[in-house]
């Protein structure tokens, strides 16, 4: 039994949320901020688009953007010595560009319920825009920022069509529990497919019971 396809995804789950929580929070909020409705709507439509993508098709993009012979894939490779494809950090990439659009669409959903009187009094106070995210958006939107993040994780951790485009399936570096699903069962291991599904059930079972109690204090989740 190979248990690091568990170990893969655990990691590849926590360093994903951990970018797409940051990165979700600031999209939103650049995007609240945006006034033009047109620019606003291109915009979100941009940041929604691997949310509606076939994950395959997100894979495709982030090879030919990542790949060892493109230029962006050549350039980190060369200057930071780190070859993207086929590699854990693959697999946090590929996780990060499909669960990010939960995080980004969870807290733009909470921040445009923050009563704009609000904001506007914080600025005669003399509070900066980052000083308004950071004391009254994020606090004011808990719930909701944390119904994201849960929803980001759990994406995460069963991310397969990107994550193998992208990484591949390669045992004990890029095998996350999705993919060493469909190896065990490819290969007739049905037993120890059933405990990686057990894994993944077990997440998600614990992620809607979270969604649930923060679903009862008011935080909404709007795709």
């Amino acid at each position: 039994m190979d248990y690091s396809p568990i170990w893969i995804s655990l990691r590849t789950a926590a360093a994903s949320t951990a970018i797409t929580f940051v990165l979700g929070i600031l999209a939103a909020w650049l995007c609240v901020g945006v006034k033009s409705k047109r620019k606003k709507a291109v915009l979100d439509g941009i940041l929604t688009m691997p949310l509606v993508l076939p994950p395959t098709v997100a894979g495709f993009f982030l090879l030919y953007i990542f790949g060892a012979k493109r230029p962006v894939g050549e350039f980190i490779e060369t200057v930071f010595g780190i070859k993207i494809a086929f590699s854990w950090v693959a697999t946090v990439i590929s996780a990060t560009v499909v669960s990010f659009p939960l995080m980004y669409r969870s807290a733009k959903s909470g921040f445009e319920q923050i009563d704009q009187s609000m904001i506007d009094e914080a600025k005669m106070m003399g509070l900066s825009d980052f000083g308004i995210l950071v004391y009254i958006l994020v606090p004011c939107t808990l719930p909701s920022i944390i119904s994201g993040t849960v929803l980001s994780l759990t994406r995460g951790l069963g991310e397969y069509g990107a994550t193998a485009m992208l990484a591949g399936n390669i045992a004990g570096k890029t095998r996350t529990l999705p993919l060493a699903v469909y190896s065990a069962v490819a290969a007739g291991r049905m037993d120890e497919a059933w405990i990686y599904v057990v894994v993944i059930l077990a997440v998600a079972f614990t992620t809607v019971f979270i969604m649930n109690c923060f679903g009862d204090r008011g935080g909404t989740v709007k795709l």
